[in-house]
């Protein structure tokens, strides 16, 4: 049996987490370079929990500054079997009003300017990624949102912009026609590399503000932004606290395997792989390597 370590990775105005005990702080290194920050390392309820900040203390990282790899394989060699992921977005739809909060399970993919998988020249991989949210991990965010009252979409799609720039009308109207239902710079190629890591993933997508199609709307203020993300990363706290109170200490074996994503996945013969990556690939894919 494994033992549960939840990891949030906090988004734009989520920092630290309240509630925290035993907290301690340690920077994990990485084969792939520097995380954004510090790990911080603690405990609600008994229940093991890791923190990182996506764009740093102090928010000194932008979305394409970021080194995932770095973020996601610290997460694994500090333990982390489930990761929610809490970001700020833009709604496409008018019922997806600012403050509400969407329970993501699809993404496209738009960055154009980041390193995507671990794996690479020397070792080959493919991982299934038609269903990139974890649905057991789903399951619980939304019964902890229920339960703490908070207004939330179960399910939608989100476009995932490479930035730092928001939209033009132009590309806002094209992903409404898309069906997407928010659009944000960050979960990109954070899931993916999740899914590489056998890492339980979901994401908890605040939405801040209309994106630019909406004419009743003025375009994207950041002072109105802010207070809104503000409102909204108190609510994630609450929701977290009751999620790490609630949540199995025995790690639930996903629904969809994302927790052994790697079983088939590998493909360059074991003669062929470089050695030098795999080094690399110690935390990441040790399960099968």
């Amino acid at each position: 049996m494994t033992k549960s370590v939840l990891g949030i990775i906090g988004g734009s105005g989520v920092y630290d987490l309240p509630g925290l005990e035993n907290i301690h702080s340690k920077r994990i290194l990485t084969p792939w370079g520097e995380p954004s920050d510090e790990l911080g390392f603690g405990e609600i309820d008994g229940l093991p929990l890791v923190f990182l900040p996506r764009h740093g203390r102090g928010h000194t990282l932008g979305p394409s500054q970021i080194n995932y790899r770095a973020n996601i394989d610290a997460m694994k060699r500090a333990g982390v079997t489930d990761l929610v992921s809490v970001s700020a977005c833009g709604s496409f739809r008018e019922e997806l009003k600012p403050g509400t909060l969407v329970l993501v399970d699809q993404f496209i993919d738009r960055t154009f300017a980041r390193e995507k998988s671990f794996f690479g020249p020397g070792c080959v991989a493919h991982v299934a990624f038609a269903d990139p949210v974890s649905p057991g991990l789903a399951d619980r965010i939304e019964k902890a949102a229920r339960a703490e009252k908070l207004d939330y979409q179960r399910g939608g799609t989100y476009l995932v912009m490479e930035g730092p720039q928001f939209s033009t009308r132009a590309e806002s109207n094209l992903y409404r026609s898309w069906n997407c239902d928010v659009i944000g710079m960050t979960n990109m190629p954070e899931a993916k590399l999740a899914r590489e890591a056998e890492i339980c993933y979901a994401t908890l997508a605040m939405v801040t503000d209309y994106d630019c199609w909406h004419e009743a709307h003025e375009d994207i203020n950041i002072e109105i932004l802010l207070k809104t993300l503000h409102d909204n990363v108190d609510k994630a706290k609450r929701l977290i606290g009751h999620l790490a109170r609630e949540f199995p200490r025995t790690h639930e074996p996903c629904p969809i395997g994302s927790d052994r994503a790697l079983d088939m996945a590998i493909i360059t013969a074991p003669g062929a792989r470089d050695p030098e990556l795999l080094r690399k690939l110690d935390a990441v894919a040790g399960r099968v390597l």
